[in-house]
Formats: C-alpha cells, structure tokens, sequence
C-alpha cells in the first residue's frame, strides 16, 4: 500500500486561504455582487437553509463529484465541450461548458456556507489528455486538482496508462525519471488528495497497489470512501500499463471493503466506482428514474449498484462519460443514489447525505443529488479562480513552442467523438492516414488499417483555438485527438481472422456496447444491427478494393499497438504474425495532414460511407 499523500490537511487548509489574490476568505461577501446564474444559485441558496431545518441530531453533508476529466483544463473544443439541456418544450438546448477555471468558480461557489463539505472524484482525472496537460505527464492537471480541494477519487483505467510505477509518482510526487523536473526550481509534489485502487493488487505480494479506501472526518461526522477501477481494465489499456498487476471483481472488493469499515464503525460509506451506464437521454438532465427508480439506465453500473452491500451509502460513478442521477435499488431493496457527472469537467453533481449522528450512518430518504453544469461565466471565473487562470498561463507558455505548430488545413469539422454514427468522419481520415503511412514496403506493406473508436479523443474543429487562424490544424489539436503516442505496428492476419475481428466488434464483452472500428478507403462491409451478436456481420458484404475478402489469404493490415495487443475486446489480434514497428499514431496522422492538405487546398470531412449500416 502506497505512502499518504505528501502535503497534510491543515496545510491545504492554510494554502486554500492564501489560494487567490482575491482571498477566498472574501468569497461570501462577493456572492451577493456577482451575477445569478439560474438554477444553480437558487439551488445554493436552498442549501444554504438545509442546516437551519434539521434537528441537532443529523447533519447534511454536502459531496461535489466529478469524474473523467482526462486533463481538459482549458474549455474542451467542439462536440467535447458541449452539454445538452432538455428545455421544458421537449426540444434540447447546446451549452457550452468545461475548463477548469470554469469548475474551480462552481466547486467554490457550490461550497458557500456549507459547514460540511467533501470532494470526491469518480476516476481518470488524467490520461488521454490535451497537449498542455500531456506534454508535462499530467502533472498540471494534479496542481490543478490539489487547488481544488480534492479530497479524494478513484484511479480509473487510464490512471495506468504509463503503468503503476507512473500512478506512484502521480500519487507521492517527485519529478519525471527520464524527463527530469518542468520547471526550473521546482519538484513535483504530488496529488494532494488520496488515489484510491481497492481491486487493483500486486500480482507478487496480493496487496493492493495504493490505498483501498480513506476515511474523511469533521467534528465527529466519518464518512468512509471505497475506490475501485473497471475490472475489465486490462481490456482497454495496453499491456505495459497493467504489468505486474490483477484487476478484481467490484461488487466483492467494495462489499470487503466496506465489511472493514463497518467494524471500525464508519457506518457511512461512499463508492467511488470507475464503471457507468448509458441513460436513455443524453440530456444532462433526464430523468433515469422514470417511470420508476432506475429504469432509464442501462449498462454494467446497473448490476454492480444491484449487488454492492447496503452498508454503501451512495455510488459515484464515471467511465461511460455519461450524466445521471439515478436511484437504483440495492439488494435488500432500498433506493440508493448513483451519479455521474458526463465527462471533462462539464458538470458537477452536488448530494446531499444526511448524516445521523447517533446510528452514524446516512439516512437514505434524505439522500438528493442534482448535476449542474459548469458554466463558461468568463468575469465570474475571473474573480473565483484566479489561481487557476495563472496556471494555465504558466503550463501554457512552457508547451506553446510545439502546441501552436501547424500541421494541415481543414475545410469544416471533422467529428470524431463528436459523432453517435458507428462510422465516424475523423476515425476514417486517421485510418487513411495510417494507411498510407504504412502502405510503402519498408514502412510495412499496410493494405488496409484500422483505428479504435475509444482512441479517437476529440474533434478537429475548424474554428481557431488561438491565433493560427480558422482551419488550422495545430499540433496541439492534433495530439488532443491522438494523445496516447501509440506506435503503429503492420502485421499478418488472415482474411478469415479479419472477419472474426469484424464479428468481435458486436459480440462476446462488445455485444452490449459495440466497439466498431473505423477503416481505411477500399475497406466496406454492412452491419445489420437488427441481428444479434456476431450475426451483424454480412460475411458476404466483406470487400477491399471491390473484390470479397479470401479467408484463406494474408493481407497485411496496420493498427496501433493497443489493437495488436488483443485491446478493446479483439482477442484475434493478438493471433497476428510478422509485426513490424513503424512510427507513432500521432507522427504518421501529422505527415498525412502535411503532405494532404494547403491553405489552399484544405482536407474536406470523409463521407464515412465505408460501412452500411441496417437499422
């Protein structure tokens, strides 16, 4: 089990006053001069009077979550930095929200006279990250989380993306060992806040790699919190990442866990879990418990809530990237809160847990939670969230001699998570760009490739972030769609493992939530989605350059290394033969946008009319 967190609670306490030049000590008295903003203020000022209205007996203590923030400290562009509101007519409204000057200004407002306050975070706080975090291995984003005030969150899977001994120098500070310190003078200190890992153990010795649960305490109330990641992990993070390490089951880690903290009498317990579900609206403010209590989700969260013990209070959740707030039954029965909070800082969920001083333990029917978006209130940030602003100047100015660099010129946008369709506009411009990087026989002979919807991170947006003009594509919006640096590898593979490949999209751990990979031109085939499992596959419909795929030939194909390593529920690419080495993912998508586009003559959005989809 990992070492506490470096820097102590009283000196965050200290720090949080010192924080602004505006001092947060003066933040009450400016509340009233500052403009309202809608819902959220009049939810605030409801909180504020939930104390008076109690009896001496219980206390509400108010919990802000978030989850899969993934580094996005500056707004995220495009489709990624967008909410949905469902208006009161039934039609939905667009509204820009993230950045975390943004989350500081609501975070801090939301905890206004509020006398117990805790802040806890569902997991991937970092990872698959924007340049400006990325370059520098996240460490702003964990500046940025200490300044925050987070108390606590779950690791999620991307946590390991650069492996355990990375996520111990996240969690215990000290500077880069390749790249050194970032900043002259200067060591990084650590998160602030305890990473939680309960199911996530040490192969050699079976112990948890950091802590599996901590207790946050305020003039007597105890509130035990319990962090697990995705016990399918290994599935959807490259195998250097996961060495050494074993993923456990969720239900029976948190159920072990939170049996411990019942006998240390910390009677109210808090899940953070690192696993979601899929609302039936992606409005941010659905209703999921309609017509009854959690029957607007679907996905795996709903079975992991329906069997954590009920001495689990509530469930933070993330990874989907999805907003709910939902009561889901547990098993004995009784409605139990779980959140989510979308994704990249767009929104916050605030609960209230009614805390019994007497049983110690949260009574359920005062449990309410509501998510509120965080706002782009750009002279509100400006007062709030002072030290945010400096950082993002000081992280800025050390990445802009690679960040602004430009790449290529695009002609519109080009959705990549932006877009719901299984084919997606972005995904078949890097599949083409990986195509012909690798085409050339001493690059590896790729006659076709294929991309990963889950690596695709972003859009490219055709309206300019800074000053490189519209349609510019820098480097630092190239690697915010790409951020993970993964080497391409060319290998062999049969026509007939191209198929089953194909069928694992939609079948075994993919049937439920199809992984459908995006393919280069020349490559087409129809997915029948009113068939079930592997059965979505027309075998016959398989085609490269017009002529049906031989399931008897060998083809050489390019993917990145995560694919090559059986990644996101494609076991068969693992059976793969000669692999040859090329360049990154990200080198190989900036020499296509170089060589393929001009101000001139700039890339216009891919048809995405490679795969046909039956309804």
């Amino acid at each position: 089990m990992s070492a506490n967190p470096r820097t102590t609670r009283s000196h965050r306490a200290t720090r949080r006053i010192l924080a602004s030049a505006a001092g947060l000590a003066t933040l009450g008295a400016l509340v009233a001069a500052l403009p309202a903003s809608g819902a959220q203020d009049a939810d605030r000022a409801g909180g504020d009077a939930r104390h008076a209205s109690k009896p001496s007996r219980t206390v509400d203590v108010q919990l802000l979550s978030f989850n899969d923030l993934h580094g996005n400290l500056e707004p995220p562009a495009g489709s990624a930095g967008t909410v949905h509101e469902t208006q009161p007519d039934g039609t939905t409204k667009a509204i820009p929200a993230g950045g975390v000057e943004h989350l500081a200004t609501s975070l801090r407002k939301a905890r206004q006279g509020e006398r117990y306050s805790v802040t806890a975070a569902g997991g991937d706080m970092i990872g698959a990250s924007p340049l400006m975090s990325g370059l520098f291995h996240d460490e702003p984003t964990i500046e940025a989380l200490n300044k925050l005030d987070l108390d606590v969150s779950a690791v999620g899977n991307h946590e390991f993306d650069e492996g355990a001994t990375e996520l111990a120098r996240i969690q215990n500070g000290g500077c880069h060992p390749v790249e050194g310190c970032f900043e002259k003078g200067k060591e990084f200190e650590g998160a602030d806040f305890p990473y939680l890992a309960a199911n996530v153990t040490n192969e050699k010795t079976g112990k948890p790699i950091l802590k599996p649960y901590t207790v946050w305490k305020k003039n007597g109330v105890k509130i035990g919190f319990i962090g697990v990641t995705l016990e399918g992990t290994p599935e959807i993070v490259t195998e250097n990442g996961i060495k050494g390490l074993k993923f456990h089951d969720e239900v029976e880690t948190v159920n072990k866990y939170a049996r411990e903290l019942d006998r240390q009498g910390v009677k109210s317990i808090v899940a953070l879990i690192h696993e979601g579900g899929s609302p039936a609206s992606s409005s941010y403010n659905y209703d999921c418990d309609s017509p009854g209590a959690g029957d607007g989700i679907s996905g795996p969260i709903v079975d992991i809530a329906k069997g954590i013990t009920p001495k689990v209070d509530a469930l933070v959740t993330g990874h989907t990237h999805q907003a709910y707030v939902c009561t889901v039954p547990d098993p004995s029965g009784k409605p139990r809160m779980v959140t989510s909070a979308s994704s990249y800082g767009k929104l916050y969920t605030d609960t209230t847990l009614t805390y019994d001083r007497r049983t110690k333990d949260i009574v359920r029917t005062g449990v309410k939670s509501a998510n509120h978006i965080v706002v782009r209130d750009q002279e509100q940030a400006k007062i709030w969230a002072k030290d945010m602003t400096s950082l993002i100047g000081r992280w800025n100015a050390l990445a802009a001699p690679i960040a602004g660099k430009p790449q290529g010129f695009i002609s519109a946008d080009i959705n990549g998570r932006g877009s719901t369709a299984p084919e997606k506009p972005l995904g078949d411009l890097i599949a083409d760009a990986q195509l012909e990087g690798l085409a050339p026989a001493d690059k590896g002979g790729a006659q076709i490739a294929f991309m990963n919807p889950g690596g695709i991170r972003s859009d490219l947006v055709f309206k300019a972030s800074g000053s490189e003009g519209d349609g510019v594509v820098t480097y630092g919006e190239a690697f915010t769609v790409q951020p993970f640096t993964n080497m391409m590898n060319v290998v062999d593979l049969t026509g007939a493992q191209l198929i089953t490949a194909l069928q694992q999209q939609v079948s075994g751990g993919n049937e439920t939530s199809p992984k459908i990979l995006q393919v280069s031109k020349g490559f087409t085939y129809t997915l029948d989605m009113t068939k079930t499992g592997a059965a979505r596959i027309d075998v016959a419909s398989v085609k490269l350059n017009g002529a049906a795929l031989d399931p008897a030939k060998t083809y050489r194909v390019a993917m990145n290394e995560f694919l090559a390593g059986g990644g996101d529920g494609f076991p068969v690419f693992k059976e793969h033969k000669n692999k040859l080495v090329g360049a990154s993912d990200l080198d190989v998508f900036n020499a296509y946008l170089a060589k393929n586009s001009s101000a001139a003559a700039p890339i216009t959005p891919p048809a995405a009319d490679r795969i046909t989809v039956v309804k």
